[in-house]
């Protein structure tokens, strides 16, 4: 019911942000709702277990959508990521974060994460879509798919230390330009969390302060991967007043916008920011500020109340599952909807850079509520199957 709520909520959002500018996008939203609701239904009332047979098929299947994308696919807003069926833009790299989790769930229900090398395994079955994702170029659902990899590494008993080692060059490459002593600050808990779990104690401590090392002198390279306007989100996310009305004009009329709000909001449909169209893309990547400024801090409030209550019913199913493919669907569905809503709520008030994620279930966007439909779908599985009938035919 809480994801049915949300649905019809983002509608009325959608709908309130289009208002004057003539676009009726709203009922698409719930349309595709429909569709996805159906779809989490049949899901459902199917056996999930069904999918350990075919989880490698469904990881070529995934990783096929994703290289038609390189080679089929439609451009927009300097990207090539959908591809166009029937007058349908279909994006491959939403549908690849559920093709990875099933993926990665049958792979951690075979072979748990509890050793190095098969975790180092399942970071490699990740990397193939997150390359193919990350060239398009689509910076957010490659984290995305970062993000679902490391909950469900940890939720299938992989060491914390060893998630903490592995993600270190990236925060080194980060911090050796920020700030020298924060580095070295970060540089000598890399070196307490080697020293403590990983085996032969002296060569993995060495290493692992050398590769943060390197991976220091070598952020100028790294920082040079990224295209131009990733840079810019990057740079303006730390100072929006450098370009406002460029680069950091986005996260400035946010912010004004969800001030605004104060604490019951100027009313649905009557925003000033949200009805003047002074915030791009607010019916996609943006919604949060509408909901901030019409419904205040009370409407963002229950907001995250409502993301809250999803995930820990999907905790619940996760702890009652049957088996480990059961429950690591549970909590490869829940580190996406966590990662995604924290960072598009981030970025809206000027915590988290600004990238292109979608908030679950209230941003216009019909792959992404597809997908997370049939998701959703997913876990409803796992929890009707984890339990024993309720209602059975006595035949004397």
């Amino acid at each position: 019911m809480l994801v049915i709520g949300m649905t019809v909520w983002g509608s009325l959002m959608i709908r309130s942000v289009e208002l004057n500018q003539g676009w009726a996008e709203w009922w698409q939203h719930l349309i595709t709702g429909l569709i996805g609701l159906v779809l989490a239904m049949v899901i459902a009332r199917n056996r999930y277990d069904r999918l350990l047979q075919i989880y490698w098929w469904i990881y070529g299947i995934t990783n096929v959508g994703l290289l038609t994308v390189m080679f089929l696919g439609t451009e927009a807003l300097g990207a090539q990521r959908w591809i166009s069926i029937a007058g349908f833009n279909l994006q491959p790299s939403e549908f690849a974060k559920i093709g990875l989790i099933v993926t990665l769930a049958g792979l951690l229900h075979e072979k748990p994460a509890n050793t190095i090398p098969n975790m180092f395994r399942t970071l490699g079955i990740m990397l193939v879509p997150w390359s193919l994702v990350f060239l398009e170029p689509n910076l957010g659902t490659s984290l995305v798919l970062v993000a679902i990899t490391l909950g469900m590494l940890y939720w299938a008993n992989t060491n914390p230390s060893w998630i903490l080692v592995l993600l270190s060059p990236v925060i080194s490459a980060i911090l050796y330009n920020v700030s020298l002593p924060l580095w070295i600050l970060w540089a000598i808990i890399i070196v307490i969390a080697a020293w403590i779990s990983l085996p032969w104690r002296i060569i993995s401590t060495l290493c692992a302060f050398s590769i943060n090392f390197i991976s220091g002198q070598l952020s100028h390279f790294m920082w040079g991967v990224l295209k131009d306007y990733q840079k810019d989100r990057i740079v303006l996310f730390l100072d929006p007043d450098r370009d406002p009305l460029g680069g950091g004009y986005h996260l400035i009329q946010s912010r004004i916008a969800i001030g605004a709000g104060q604490l019951w909001g100027q009313g649905l449909n009557h925003g000033t920011q949200t009805q003047l169209n002074f915030i791009p893309e607010q019916h996609t990547d943006f919604i949060f500020a509408a909901i901030g400024e019409e419904l205040g801090f009370a409407g963002g409030f229950f907001m995250l109340i409502s993301f809250w209550l999803i995930c820990l019913r999907l905790v619940f199913i996760a702890q009652g599952a049957k088996d480990n493919f059961g429950s690591l669907l549970a909590i490869g569905l829940l580190s996406m909807i966590v990662f995604q809503t924290l960072v598009n709520v981030g970025m809206t008030i000027g915590v988290a850079p600004i990238t292109g994620i979608p908030l679950p279930w209230l941003s216009y966007g019909r792959s992404a509520l597809l997908a997370i439909y049939i998701g959703v779908g997913l876990v409803e599985s796992v929890t009707n199957y984890s339990q024993p009938l309720r209602f059975t035919s006595n035949k004397s």
